[in-house]
């Protein structure tokens, strides 16, 4: 009798246990700066990915799995990107959508290489990123080397025979882009006058202003972030400089508006064809909206992001990340918000696209009359 209670017992154990991994979560994560001065960015971030995992689960889940989010906190800081890339593989994640700022994806890679765990950024736009020849680097955006050849460009066109700063943050994104520009611009035969790092998180940038118009500069374009180079923007007004200001995506957040003011009207900036505008996105844009939130800038990348990891384990029928990244890089299609897209043997998107944005009345948006 006792013997076939027993076994009664690890019977019932055993169903249980069963039930138990057929309902099991396969946890994912999202890393980006949740705190710290770029955190609208990872607000974006955390939005997108929130939203990409509850349509995923609410159509049945990876594999017949539902999968649960972590977040992780980076706030744009290379070494509590290592701290939040560990924390997030000892939660045991798969996959992880991230990081926002290139300074935290780049030391954040090696950790997920080394756990087995695969990375598809949402907005890091450091070609080093996906240059460093591990097998785990992914992005759903363009790079700096592409970005820096449209700014360069522009530069070399409108500005070849004025006066051009070029100033940048010293971050990895930042500095980046600035050197991708500056290249772009030396080969079309135009150099700039004035080249000048500055330290972001500063509140007076005056003396940088002074050396910029005291060169006569009538174009400067930032290699960083909205945050420093609003305010950078409103005191070169306030000094009575009023060269055209230029940077890259960084900018498009409404949060710029709040720091530069009515100084940032006519403000350009390059970033991809807004995905609000992707007939893909419709249905996406129109939930985020009825949730009173408007998914502006990196918003869908993200959501992109988990897509195309939850699109390669389907289709794989399985959650192995070397498997998943392997299938990403072969240039398979796939189906995301921001419409079609194929990743290189890199990681890298194909046939990244850029055009340029204008800032007006506390707004931004795509003006195809820049050129």
């Amino acid at each position: 009798m006792k013997k076939f209670a027993l076994s009664g017992i690890a019977l019932g154990f055993a169903a249980a246990l069963s039930a138990t991994s057929a309902l099991a979560d396969i946890t994912i994560g999202v890393q980006g700066p949740i705190s710290g001065q770029y955190a609208a960015f990872g607000e974006q971030l955390k939005r997108g990915a929130e939203k990409a995992v509850a349509d995923i689960n609410a159509a049945g889940g990876v594999n017949g799995e539902k999968i649960a989010l972590e977040i992780g906190d980076d706030a744009c800081d290379p070494k509590q990107a290592v701290a939040a890339a560990n924390q997030l593989a000892s939660k045991g994640a798969k996959f992880v959508a991230g990081a926002f700022c290139s300074s935290s994806s780049i030391p954040a890679s090696a950790v997920y290489a080394e756990e087995g765990i695969v990375q598809i950024s949402p907005a890091s736009t450091n070609p080093t990123y996906t240059e460093q020849g591990l097998w785990n680097t992914n992005r759903v955006c363009g790079r700096d080397d592409a970005q820096g050849a449209v700014a360069g460009a522009f530069l070399a066109a409108h500005y070849k025979d004025k006066k051009i700063a070029i100033i940048d943050d010293k971050s990895a994104y930042g500095k980046g882009l600035a050197d991708e520009t500056r290249k772009a611009l030396n080969a079309a035969g135009v150099k700039e006058v004035l080249n000048e790092s500055y330290t972001p998180g500063e509140k007076d940038y005056t003396a940088l202003v002074s050396k910029m118009k005291e060169a006569g500069i009538e174009a400067v374009y930032v290699g960083g972030y909205h945050t420093e180079g609003g305010l950078i923007l409103r005191q070169m007004r306030e000094q009575g400089l009023n060269a055209q200001m230029l940077s890259g995506d960084a900018f498009n957040t409404e949060e710029f508006w709040t720091i530069a003011g009515p100084a940032g009207e006519g403000m350009i900036f390059t970033f991809a064809p807004d995905p609000r505008n992707s007939p893909a996105a419709a249905k996406v844009v129109e939930s985020f909206k009825a949730d009173k939130y408007d998914p502006e800038g990196y918003t869908l990348y993200t959501y992109a992001a988990v897509q195309a990891w939850a699109q390669a384990a389907n289709t794989l029928k399985s959650n192995d990340a070397k498997e998943i990244s392997k299938w990403l890089r072969a240039g398979n299609t796939l189906n995301t918000v921001l419409g079609d897209l194929q990743m290189n043997e890199k990681g890298d998107v194909k046939d990244s696209k850029y055009v340029w944005y204008k800032w007006s009345n506390g707004k931004y948006a795509e003006d195809p009359s820049i050129k």
